[in-house]
């Protein structure tokens, strides 16, 4: 990975609005969700075809994999492309970037 990257935690709570104007607020899941921003810059045309082969054999988002945190190591073994797109760019021969965003997925 390059830096600077990001990386965030992500907490959801439903709140329920009833007609009086009292709510109720649950959490959505038991943990927070991880989220990593990568984006890679200066690739070679061989990095570029490897990132674009790892997306395909994902299809897209539909698959998942095993994701290792850059900042602490944890291994986070259900993950998957967050928008299912890739933005893959040829900026000249020889180099492009590419930027991703990994997401944790639950179940």
């Amino acid at each position: 990975m390059q830096y600077p990257a990001q990386r965030a935690v992500v907490l959801s709570t439903f709140v329920a609005r009833f007609v009086d104007g009292a709510e109720q607020r649950y959490r959505e899941y038991a943990s927070p969700l991880r989220r990593w921003v990568i984006a890679l810059d200066l690739l070679d045309e061989k990095e570029l075809a490897t990132m674009e082969d790892f997306f395909l054999a994902r299809q897209g988002a539909s698959g998942s994999f095993q994701f290792t945190d850059p900042w602490d190591g944890a291994i986070y073994t259900n993950c998957s492309i967050e928008n299912g797109e890739q933005a893959l760019e040829y900026l000249r021969e020889g180099r492009g970037r590419v930027s991703v965003v990994v997401r944790e997925n639950r179940g």
